[in-house]
């Protein structure tokens, strides 16, 4: 399968997927005019990726300085295809990255955390530059 790479604008973030390597970054911001256009494709992409997974290690690098209410349910989306993933067999790692001062980041972090215990959650506190 092809590698998914979108370079990241003001308002929307860096998508890397290797998936050769099972390497999947997201990173930056995600405040698109229409969050679901941005995101529909890249869903797709990583449920045609997952659903041919078998017996595999995810890696997944998130770290969004900001994003907004229509992007918080894109995200949404994307955790239950990893955890549909986990389900089949797969193990996901999550490696949330936030800025230590981010309480809202992190707790958006703990709270996938709760709502999907399927997925290897790694909280990663980064210093602000």
């Amino acid at each position: 399968m092809e590698n998914l790479y979108i370079a990241a604008t003001p308002s929307s973030p860096e998508v890397n997927f290797d998936f050769a390597q099972h390497q999947l970054s997201i990173r930056g911001e995600s405040y698109p005019e229409n969050a679901a256009a941005f995101y529909g494709d890249i869903i797709k992409r990583l449920r045609e990726y997952l659903a041919s997974c078998n017996n595999i290690c995810i890696n997944v690098d998130i770290g969004l300085a900001y994003f907004n209410s229509s992007s918080t349910k894109m995200l949404f989306n994307i955790f239950e295809a990893f955890k549909t993933a986990v389900d089949a067999g797969n193990e996901v790692v999550l490696n949330w990255h936030h800025y230590e001062e981010d309480d809202t980041i992190f707790e958006f972090g703990q709270e996938l955390h709760v709502d999907f215990p399927e997925i290897t959650f790694v909280d990663r506190p980064v210093k602000a530059a």
